[in-house]
């Protein structure tokens, strides 16, 4: 990757920690809800939600790795993640089932927009590796988003 300005750099570093602090969050969240879900779809949404944080955490390295990559610093506490998503807290373990695919499925898509600012962001700079890795993650993030919407009809 060529030298970048210091501005460029800080666009890029800001999307790639926002985008790390939101899929933080969306773990965090997902995890509750395969925990809480309960009602007749348990079995199947209490799968699901393991199989969505398991992809959502197995990215949170290769997001890291690209800020420091940029010799920047990551996010480093509950404080900066809280401070940078844009995912809202639940703290409800008794919502319904129902509440919670539709909650996951809006999260999935601000976590969405998120990814394509740090594509936007990297495509201006010219990093063709970050570029390259977070298509998967949006591809990644619009599979959840559909999985989670079928789930609601």
């Amino acid at each position: 990757m060529a030298e970048l300005g210091n501005n460029a750099k800080v666009g890029l570093v800001t999307a790639l920690n926002g985008a790390l602090a939101d899929t933080l969050a969306l773990y965090m969240k997902t995890k509750n809800f395969h925990w809480h879900v309960a009602g007749p779809r348990f079995r199947d949404l209490h799968l699901m939600f393991d199989e969505q944080a398991a992809q959502l955490i197995g990215t949170v390295d290769a997001i890291g790795e690209r800020v420091r990559k940029n010799d920047e610093y990551t996010l480093t506490s509950i404080g900066t993640i809280r401070s940078e998503t844009r995912i809202k807290d639940q703290d409800d373990v008794t919502i319904s089932a129902d509440a919670m695919v539709a909650e996951l499925r809006d999260d999935n898509r601000t976590l969405r927009k998120r990814l394509v600012e740090v594509k936007d962001a990297a495509d201006e700079v010219g990093d063709n590796a970050t570029s390259g890795i977070v298509d998967d993650w949006i591809d990644q993030c619009e599979e959840r988003v559909w999985f989670l919407n079928q789930t609601t009809k």
